[in-house]
């Protein structure tokens, strides 16, 4: 027997015109009607990100048929004023062209790889991402740390309200200290106190960078596809 999920459909508007699918989203809501099949059919692809603690849900999505993508953590930090000076600059149109490249070759195994999506899916969304933070469209602002003209890390921040704002993207090995103490510097000059940062929980590095900057674990979830 298929457990009862009270969700409705969304349609994802921009990603189905970014990757040229038809794909939807489950919005969960007790008022909401149960999820059926047919609905579910009426997609290419469904996504569903649910807390890690809902097992019903989880285990109610896949009995129609979802499977697990990945995991991710959401973390918190207190800006404070305890962190080192940076030297990162700001992100200028002209490395643009760079910033793609890069974004486009580390960022390949995300949740818009392959079977689901193109095996340049991945690469292409998060180059459209940094490019996107640079121009000031969605992201904020895209800093990076440089030694003449290669770039050796770039982290992009957006801000949420008057006193939180969320780590985009931060790519740079080795760069990760650096990185963060940039993006508190920027919320410092925002007066901004809350710094929001995820990752996927298999990328133990970047869950170490965080917990080492300060940062604390909030909560966990599930990515899943149908």
């Amino acid at each position: 027997m298929i457990a009862q999920l009270r969700a409705r459909l969304e349609s994802l508007d921009w990603e189905n015109q970014f990757f040229s699918v038809h794909s939807g989203i489950v919005r969960f809501a007790d008022n909401a009607p149960a999820l059926t099949l047919e609905q579910l059919a009426a997609y290419g692809r469904v996504q569903a990100k649910i807390p890690a603690h809902r097992t019903d849900w989880l285990d109610g999505l896949q009995q129609l048929g979802f499977q697990l993508v990945e995991g991710e953590v959401d973390l918190v930090m207190d800006v404070g004023m305890n962190h080192a000076r940076s030297s990162a600059i700001r992100a200028q149109s002209a490395d643009i062209p760079r910033l793609r490249a890069m974004a486009a070759q580390i960022f390949t195994q995300s949740r818009f790889r392959a079977p689901w999506y193109q095996p340049d899916d991945s690469g292409r969304f998060y180059a459209q991402w940094i490019e996107n933070a640079v121009l000031g469209t969605f992201d904020h602002e895209c800093l990076l740390l440089k030694t003449g003209d290669e770039i050796n890390g770039f982290v992009s921040l957006r801000q949420l309200n008057d006193k939180e704002a969320r780590v985009g993207l931060l790519a740079g090995r080795g760069a990760g200290e650096k990185l963060m103490n940039a993006a508190a510097e920027w919320c410092q000059h925002r007066n901004i106190s809350t710094l929001r940062i995820a990752t996927q929980i298999s990328n133990t590095a970047a869950l170490r960078r965080y917990i080492q900057s300060g940062a604390t674990v909030e909560s966990t979830a599930f990515w899943l596809y149908r």
